[in-house]
């Protein structure tokens, strides 16, 4: 089964976070990503979703907490 990615640009409109955020998760690990053959990166829906410590919180609610950020 093919795993759907999507953009940075489309990862921050979809978790309403900026560009800089988005990159540090990748480089922090905290989602998955991949380059194409033309360099750009591409990130694994399921993984932007995910808490690693809880699987039943999406990771952008954890993050948005351990912040100290309102949740809508």
């Amino acid at each position: 089964m093919e795993r759907k990615t999507i953009s940075i640009m489309k990862a921050c409109e979809l978790v309403g976070v900026s560009r800089r955020t988005i990159y540090n998760w990748l480089s922090s690990g905290k989602i998955e990503y991949v380059r194409t053959a033309g360099g750009s990166v591409r990130i694994f829906v399921d993984t932007l979703w995910r808490d690693a410590n809880n699987a039943d919180r999406p990771a952008v609610q954890a993050m948005w907490q351990a912040e100290g950020r309102n949740q809508a």
